[in-house]
């Protein structure tokens, strides 16, 4: 295959990654698919961390000692969704899904992610490891469910009618990320694993590319740049993810038509 990339940075392998629609694939996505839509990043110097610290927003001791804070912290990312829009990366998954299912085969998407691009994109199952923006959860009755409204000390749980209950459904610095079962399941099943957008910096996410090499399973990343664990993968596109992702998916869905 002869691939010509924008801003590529290392030689490109490719090694093992041809697959038909009626396999598995697990697709990872991180904060760089996000980032072609205009969602703020964390770690880049213009990030998020670089204007909060993260022990005061997003750690249970953070939110302990100062939930107002906390809660006005969400309520302005949450409020921020209604500013972005899903792009073309978000939208390929979306018809990679349906290509597969119709296929026989199956695409697991699981994000780091906590917007809700990849549902508004057209992804109909989207695993979200670091919880949701766009739900709450009771520490009083443990309900989750949606929300869209802000929320505050003085925000009532329509389940149990606790008062200043509700808190985001974000796994915070020091919680276990969520699902993490089911995605080991995914990935021992899988055919081949793709990630996306990620720094490779963030576990345990970042391993999860680890255990799908020691499976024997294909690996490959598109990236805008080479990530921390790049050496890991068999395959590599470079480029924005708006860009990239869109031509792996056509070059995939062209492979199995000829």
């Amino acid at each position: 295959m002869n691939v010509t990339m924008r801003g590529l940075l290392r030689p490109v392998i490719l090694i093992r990654c041809h697959m038909d629609l009626s396999s598995n694939i697990v697709v990872l996505t991180g904060a760089g698919i996000s980032a072609d839509s205009g969602v703020a990043t964390f770690r880049d110097s213009g990030g998020i961390w670089a204007k909060y610290d993260y022990r005061e927003v997003a750690t249970p001791e953070g939110y302990a000692a100062n939930p107002t804070l906390v809660h006005e912290f969400y309520n302005l990312r949450r409020s921020g969704l209604n500013e972005v829009e899903p792009n073309a990366a978000h939208q390929a998954l979306a018809k990679l899904e349906i290509a597969m299912a119709d296929a026989g085969g199956s695409l697991t998407l699981v994000t780091q992610n906590v917007d809700d691009l990849h549902e508004r994109g057209g992804s109909k199952s989207v695993w979200h490891m670091h919880g949701e923006l766009r739900k709450v959860r009771c520490t009083a009755c443990g309900q989750i469910r949606h929300w869209q409204q802000d929320l505050s000390l003085k925000t009532e749980c329509p389940a149990c009618h606790a008062l200043g209950t509700l808190r985001p459904h974000i796994v915070w610095f020091g919680e276990m990320p969520m699902l993490m079962d089911e995605i080991a399941e995914a990935i021992a099943n899988a055919d081949q694993f793709v990630s996306i957008g990620t720094s490779g910096s963030v576990y345990p996410a970042a391993g999860f590319v680890g255990e799908a090499r020691s499976l024997g399973i294909p690996c490959m990343e598109i990236n805008l740049e080479p990530s921390e664990n790049a050496y890991l993968f068999d395959a590599a596109f470079y480029g924005p993810a708006a860009e990239q992702v869109p031509l792996w998916v056509e070059r995939l869905l062209s492979s199995v038509s000829r």
